[in-house]
C-alpha cells in the first residue's frame, strides 16, 4: 500500500482539490488563452470557495467559449443576460458581464505588448518568486506585487481584480511558488 504524498494542507477534502493542487496550481503558465481563464475564475471565486469554481469550471469554459477572448468580447448584454440564469455558474451581474470587460482590456493588453504573458509577467521579472513557507498560515494573502498589479489592471478597465484575487491569481499561474517547503510539488514547480 502506498503513502499519500504530503501535501499543502489547504487542498485536503476533495478530489477536485487535489487533483488541482498536484496538475496545476503553482506551474508557471504562459498561454495568453489559460491566463485569461484564470484571471476570470479567480475573479468569480470572490466571495465563494475555491472549490465551487474548480465544480463549476467545466461550465464556465463551456458558456464563455472556452475563455478566448476574441469570442467572449462579441458577447452581446443579451447573451450575458441570459448566463445570468444558468446555475451551472455563478451568477452574479458584475461578475457575468466583468468577464466581457475583461476581454476588452485583455485584447488592448495584447495589442499593446504583444501578448498578456509579457505584460503579466512583468510583474515577477519574468520568472516565478519562489517562497519558503513551511506551513500554510505562513502564506500571505497579498503583497506589494500583487497591489500594483490590482492597481495597474484597474487602470487598464479590468474588472474583479483585487490584490487579494491577483495574489490567488499568481499562485495560481506559477507567478509565486507557494506550496510549503514539505509538499511534494515544492521542488517540481
Amino acid at each position: 500500500m502506498s503513502k499519500e504524498p504530503t501535501r499543502c494542507s489547504w487542498c485536503a477534502g476533495h478530489e477536485l482539490h487535489i487533483e488541482y493542487h498536484d496538475a496545476e496550481w503553482g506551474v508557471p503558465v504562459h498561454d495568453d488563452r489559460h491566463l485569461f481563464e484564470m484571471l476570470n475564475l479567480e475573479g468569480a471565486q470572490a466571495g465563494v470557495s475555491w472549490l465551487v469554481v474548480l465544480k463549476k469550471r467545466p461550465h464556465y469554459q463551456k458558456v464563455f467559449a472556452n475563455f478566448e477572448p476574441e469570442k467572449v468580447v462579441r458577447f452581446t448584454d443579451k447573451k450575458l443576460e441570459k448566463l445570468l440564469l444558468d446555475p451551472g455558474i455563478i451568477r452574479n451581474r458584475l461578475k457575468v458581464f466583468g468577464v466581457r470587460q475583461n476581454a476588452r482590456a485583455f485584447l488592448q493588453v495584447q495589442e499593446e505588448y504583444g501578448s498578456f504573458n509579457d505584460y503579466i509577467w512583468q510583474f515577477v521579472d519574468g520568472k516565478p518568486i519562489v517562497n519558503k513557507w513551511k506551513t500554510s498560515k505562513q502564506v500571505p494573502g497579498k503583497t506589494d506585487i500583487s497591489d500594483t498589479m490590482s492597481k495597474d489592471l484597474k487602470k487598464r478597465g479590468f474588472k474583479f481584480i483585487g490584490s487579494t484575487i491577483c495574489y490567488a491569481f499568481m499562485q495560481g499561474v506559477g507567478m509565486v511558488n507557494d506550496h510549503t517547503t514539505d509538499c511534494f510539488r515544492y521542488k517540481k514547480v
